[in-house]
């Protein structure tokens, strides 16, 4: 599910939500970051690491999760975003799979998901950048994501 907003109006409908801290922050719980370009292969496979991946660590049991992604970048561009429910037993759940051209300051939220009866959720991956499109490489972002009760 996808919703476009304001920013404004993306963190006044939270309700009874908190926002999650990310893994290895600096203990701010938005991430700034911008689409690192991947070293490429000869056979069109990206070589090394990227800073691609966000993980949100899941400190308590949440009923659902939100997902906020707000464009900086001036140019726009196609951001290929995908995000994972991780559980405690090693396994994870696919929760995101799109490619948005969000105008600058516009922000998109993803969900509200809930994870499957049974399992525990203990990180929220976020992914955003992807050797099939470098047309975004250089373009910022915001994300954030929220544990609702």
């Amino acid at each position: 599910m996808l919703f476009l907003a304001s920013l404004s109006g993306l963190l006044l409908a939270s309700g009874s939500c908190e926002f999650l801290t990310p893994i290895g922050g600096d203990g701010n719980t938005t991430v700034t970051k911008r689409v690192d370009r991947p070293r490429m292969h000869p056979l069109r496979l990206a070589l090394g690491h990227t800073n691609w991946n966000t993980d949100f660590v899941v400190n308590q049991p949440f009923r659902s999760y939100k997902l906020f992604f707000t464009a900086q970048s001036s140019k726009q561009a196609r951001y290929p975003i995908e995000a994972y429910l991780k559980f405690s037993d090693g396994s994870n759940l696919q929760v995101v799979n799109e490619s948005v051209k969000p105008l600058i300051g516009t922000g998109i939220m993803f969900g509200p998901f809930r994870p499957p009866g049974g399992k525990a959720v203990s990180q929220v991956n976020f992914k955003v950048g992807s050797s099939a499109h470098p047309e975004a490489s250089g373009f910022s972002y915001r994300i954030s994501v929220q544990g609702c009760r």
